[in-house]
């Protein structure tokens, strides 16, 4: 059964969705960016109900400023409060003893970085965003991806010689690549430090930007296992990613 709830967080109220189910491992969704907990293309949604058919209730909300709670918007880094009033949330009104927590982007670093406050006891981690943002370019490894697929396409080279290539856009991708350090991020080495033993799985799909990036910086020093899915969207939206991402969550949901 789906509901409706809401629950304090720092003065204000955070509205969230429940779908009930007996187990006592439930999931917590903590949604990305300014995303609605609906999730992009409905996804969290439909997501929340085929993890509660098997047996797991799920947690959807808004974070503060977002959606239909109250409060101001400031971004993932002031998350933590939400992340904490929405896992206790979850164990109140389900019942449950352990919970598992999923997130994409910076919902992901979010998690990593917060999740402790929370008492989480398992995180799932979907291409977590963890390189700042450089203008309106792509990361670097993005750019390094990109060109390297297409230098191999003779389609490109032909694009190039007939100017249907953006000559100023290519020049800044270059200057982007010439100036950018391989592996530097000022998130990574706070999201690599931030696990503290708790066991982590973290879902990429390769051919997204956030996930390029993403590996270029990882250093996998921590009790991570990275599972990587043959897709270029960024919230699991082609056709096989959301049975595969819903597999995924079930067996973090199914192990200690």
């Amino acid at each position: 059964m789906r509901r409706l709830v809401t629950f304090p967080c720092m003065g204000e109220t955070l509205a969230g969705t429940l779908d009930a189910a007996p187990g006592t491992t439930g999931l917590l969704i903590v949604s990305g960016g300014n995303e609605l907990r609906i999730g992009a293309h409905r996804g969290q949604a439909l997501l929340a109900a085929a993890i509660a058919a098997a047996g797991h209730p799920v947690l959807r909300f808004d974070r503060r400023g977002i959606g239909d709670s109250t409060g101001t918007n400031e971004g993932f880094r002031s998350s933590a409060p939400d992340i904490a009033a929405a896992a206790a949330a979850l164990r109140d009104q389900a019942g449950v003893t352990r919970i598992v927590a999923f997130g994409n982007c910076d919902a992901a670093t979010a998690l990593a970085l917060f999740h402790g406050q929370a008492g989480i006891n398992r995180l799932v981690l979907a291409n977590p965003w963890i390189v700042e943002p450089s203008g309106d370019l792509p990361p670097p490894a993005a750019i390094r991806a990109t060109y390297a697929a297409r230098l191999s396409s003779p389609a490109e080279w032909k694009r190039l010689a007939t100017g249907g290539v953006n000559l100023r856009r290519l020049a800044q991708g270059l200057v982007t690549l010439a100036t950018s350090r391989r592996g530097q991020s000022g998130l990574s080495g706070a999201f690599a430090a931030a696990f503290g033993g708790t066991p982590a799985d973290i879902l990429l799909a390769t051919g997204d930007n956030t996930a390029i990036a993403f590996l270029d910086t990882w250093h996998p020093r921590q009790p991570a296992t990275v599972h990587r899915r043959d897709s270029d969207s960024h919230s699991f939206a082609r056709p096989g990613d959301a049975d595969w991402l819903r597999d995924r969550l079930l067996d973090a949901l199914s192990r200690d």
